[in-house]
């Protein structure tokens, strides 16, 4: 039976001007993943990276952390699949306004709580996305993401019994994973997203023509190893 391991990249830096990199805590999380991988003496048979840059640096780091006799016959490959979906298109179809950096940043600090007015803005947003009613504003619609996440997943499928994959990518590809394998709801898929936890692991088992989960969202690693406010989400 085959093993895919489906990694959350590390926290990346949300209100910088370049999303797309890990945070310092990012790194740090990238690292007490290899430091659990490093224990459990796993081995990996491909590592597969989204495309992204903070998927590159999560793989980049964690597994720097394994010795090299447990990679030694790793294959590396990237595929684009596997990357998230646009959330600054996202968000500015929903609100054109935050464009102007400035105005995001103001909305936010006006509120008590910002993290819950962000939340609060992103939910309208990925439900005027997910909702159909206007795909014409978008590069990529909501069932267009979905199926080339499936797609990304079902090229994995191999007649290998011992194949292990890792692959490093986002929540949001993980979340729709989820709703293709368990039959969720599309309001589900986006409370699902919610909760998962940077650097955090999602477990699939595979035989040829078949995906099961095994566990999801597991980041014991970083409880056991990290500081605390080693757990993220955004």
């Amino acid at each position: 039976m085959g093993q895919i391991f489906l990694v959350r990249h590390g926290q990346a830096s949300f209100g910088k001007a370049n999303y797309d990199q890990l945070s310092e805590l990012g790194f740090e999380q990238a690292r007490l993943l290899g430091q659990w991988y490093a224990n459990t003496r796993q081995t990996f048979s491909k590592v597969i990276t989204g495309g992204m840059v903070r998927h590159r640096q999560t793989a980049d780091t964690c597994l720097s952390m394994v010795p090299r006799k447990q990679l030694l016959e790793t294959e590396w490959a990237t595929d684009a699949d596997f990357a998230e979906f646009d959330h600054q298109e996202v968000l500015l179809r929903h609100c054109p306004e935050f464009a102007d950096a400035a105005a995001f940043k103001a909305l936010l600090a006006s509120h008590v709580d910002p993290p819950r007015a962000l939340e609060h803005v992103f939910r309208a947003a990925m439900q005027r996305w997910m909702g159909g009613a206007h795909d014409g504003d978008y590069a990529e619609t909501w069932p267009a993401f979905r199926r080339r996440c499936v797609r990304a997943l079902e090229r994995l499928d191999t007649d290998s019994r011992q194949q292990t994959t890792m692959v490093f990518t986002s929540g949001g590809v993980i979340a729709a994973l989820m709703q293709h394998l368990l039959g969720l709801q599309d309001f589900q898929v986006m409370e699902l997203n919610w909760t998962l936890a940077n650097c955090a692991v999602t477990k699939l088992m595979q035989r040829p023509g078949q995906f099961t989960l095994s566990y999801l969202n597991n980041y014991a690693h970083l409880e056991w190893l990290g500081q605390p406010g080693a757990i993220t989400y955004r």
